[in-house]
């Protein structure tokens, strides 16, 4: 434990020199094909994970690995342009690194998307659904251990992991500016292939409306620390009965593509509304 806290530390002090104390109200995490948000940041500073002590590198080629300070709507946030998942070889530890790192820079709320399959028959692909809850099927998460102590407690409650505040305003920001927001429940599997059909229809059968292969870690680790969580997927493929394609990569960078300039909008204009 005193070995994980003290590289937190490591890498929260050496974030803390490069950008001159910078102080981030918020937190965001860019899934597969949505980096294009840093577009509509003011930059101030911009590092490469591999710069930052204990940070792993993304090995995912639509993940582009930097860690971006600046402001977005006015308000102070730290960007990740790529995330870590579970199938990529690393533990839950480093999977949550940087959530925890943000949270000890300052943050407050944690925004995070992902592209993810449509498991609702009413989903089409390019939609945005907006977590309102999760099923976490990986097979580890980052609270298994002992627990670290200076950054939640043994036993976090999860019975309401997904702020109902900023989801209703998430929703009349969508209603206000004529575009549709889907609501659902989101599985986090561990990947790396996509899903059989036969489990397509189990994880419809327990309750899930999109599949993924991450968020749900970070989320997990973030609840643990109090932090305040709102995320969307994008939905880039269909996985319901007569729907159900082969799925390569490009097709999943396009039809997240479609849907970046809404999460974009939603993202900002949800900040620019934050207390």
């Amino acid at each position: 434990m005193e070995k994980q806290m003290q590289q937190l530390q490591d890498a929260t002090d050496f974030l803390i020199q490069q950008t001159n104390s910078f102080a981030p109200e918020f937190g965001i995490i860019l899934g597969t094909g949505l980096g294009d948000l840093v577009n509509d940041i003011t930059i101030k500073y911009s590092l490469p994970y591999d710069e930052i002590p204990h940070f792993p590198v993304s090995t995912v080629e639509s993940h582009s690995g930097k860690l971006i300070f600046g402001h977005l709507a006015e308000r102070s946030v730290v960007v990740m342009q790529g995330r870590f998942h579970y199938y990529e070889g690393y533990t839950m530890d480093q999977v949550v690194f940087p959530v925890r790192v943000m949270k000890m820079l300052g943050i407050a709320k944690l925004f995070v998307s992902n592209a993810a399959g449509g498991l609702n028959p009413d989903f089409n692909t390019s939609d945005l659904m907006v977590i309102t809850d999760h099923i976490n099927l990986q097979p580890d998460n980052p609270l298994i251990g002992k627990n670290l102590e200076p950054l939640g407690p043994r036993f976090p409650d999860m019975s309401e992991v997904y702020d109902e505040t900023m989801v209703n305003q998430a929703l009349a920001i969508a209603g206000q500016n004529g575009f549709t927001l889907q609501t659902g429940v989101y599985v986090s599997v561990p990947g790396p292939m996509l899903e059989t059909k036969a489990e397509y229809k189990y994880l419809a059968g327990i309750g899930a409306d999109a599949v993924g292969m991450s968020t749900v870690p970070e989320i997990i680790a973030a609840r643990h620390m109090g932090l305040t969580c709102f995320a969307v997927s994008v939905i880039t493929d269909l996985c319901v009965p007569g729907k159900i394609k082969k799925v390569v990569l490009l097709d999943i960078l396009e039809a997240a593509a479609r849907a970046e300039p809404r999460m974009t909008f939603l993202i900002k204009e949800l900040i620019r509304n934050q207390d």
